[in-house]
């Protein structure tokens, strides 16, 4: 369930206060297919290179456990005993997939991670540009959906029960790694730091000397041009999700990447989601399923999950936002 990411962290302005000690130290290594970027506030380059080195070693770890692209990963077994046997969960597979099955259950089915044979099709049908036929796509909507996904609290197991089938956590795991990067920094005293997972940022308290960290939004459709307007945030999360990076035209119509489970399809309409929450995961799910759900359920959903949303439609060319009420409150 891989998501457009359109955020664009301005690391202007964050200036130092007279107070304290503290300078900024920034690192960027590749993970997970796109650059992840942690930035912190720390005494001495020692300290930030090493913790540093610890959250990258946490995201690896991670990730061979989240992974729909390494063959070992514990998500891959998973995957591979479906219909078959049942899997023995580690605690990090536990958290994400309860949260999913609750992401799932707040969005009325939006958001589903059993969606994985739809992911896999639709990325064969971009990559060999080739538009797959309804048959096809309703043949292999039959082996999702969440009702198929067993998970037993209890004994920390889970059970794909039809052949074919796999989770895909692409629109939730980025948002929980870089919420447990900021949790970690935190347990080591770092109380000024952001993660940014590709597009999916969660941050702590603010920059010494700021009011909060600067976030861009990209213009929809536009990978260059952001909003005039920028978010002003701390102890919060964000995550975009659009088309302008990944879909398909048929017949003229654009089909996003982002799947809607109930129909197999991509969504057809072309807009921009972006999430405020108070915690990555949220922001993450909140987004994809938000790119799915109508104008009114969307923010119906933010609203009950305490999070704010802005909508970005086009129409005849033209720009027209909808938010929630409390959006406007972030705005630099």
């Amino acid at each position: 369930m891989l998501r457009g990411l359109f955020f664009t962290l301005l690391c202007t302005g964050f200036s130092l206060s007279g107070k304290t000690q503290e300078k900024r130290y920034s690192f960027t290594e590749s993970k997970m297919g796109s650059p992840f970027t942690i930035i912190m506030y720390a005494e001495d380059s020692m300290q930030a290179t090493e913790l540093a080195r610890q959250s990258f070693s946490l995201v690896d770890s991670f990730n061979n456990i989240f992974s729909d692209y390494l063959r070992d990963s514990e998500l891959m077994l998973l995957n591979n005993a479906a219909g078959s046997a049942t899997h023995k969960l580690s605690p990090a597979l536990m958290e994400i997939l309860v949260l999913s099955k609750n992401g799932f259950d707040k969005s009325s089915g939006a958001f589903d991670i059993t969606i994985g044979p739809l992911v896999k099709l639709w990325r064969k049908a971009r990559k060999e540009n080739r538009f797959p036929d309804k048959g096809k796509i309703d043949s292999v909507k039959k082996i999702t959906g969440f009702n198929k996904l067993h998970i037993d609290t209890v004994n920390k197991t889970a059970t794909l029960s039809s052949p074919g089938m796999s989770i895909d956590l692409g629109g939730i795991a980025k948002g929980w790694i870089a919420q447990k990067i900021i949790d970690f920094l935190s347990s080591r005293k770092i109380t000024s730091a952001l993660a940014d997972a590709g597009g999916d940022i969660v941050m702590s308290a603010a920059a010494p000397g700021t009011n909060g960290w600067s976030i861009g939004i990209n213009v929809p459709e536009n990978k260059e041009e952001i909003l005039q307007k920028q978010l002003l945030l701390q102890n919060k999360s964000v995550a975009t999700s659009g088309d302008v990076y990944q879909f398909m035209e048929k017949d003229g119509k654009k089909y996003s990447h982002i799947t809607d489970p109930r129909t197999g399809y991509g969504v057809s309409y072309q807009r921009n989601v972006t999430v405020i929450a108070n915690d990555g995961a949220t922001a993450d799910w909140l987004a994809t399923a938000c790119s799915i759900l109508p104008l009114k359920k969307a923010k119906k959903l933010a609203r009950k999950m305490s999070a704010e949303l802005l909508i970005a439609n086009i129409k005849k060319g033209k720009i027209i936002f909808y938010a929630t009420k409390g959006f406007a409150d972030h705005w630099k």
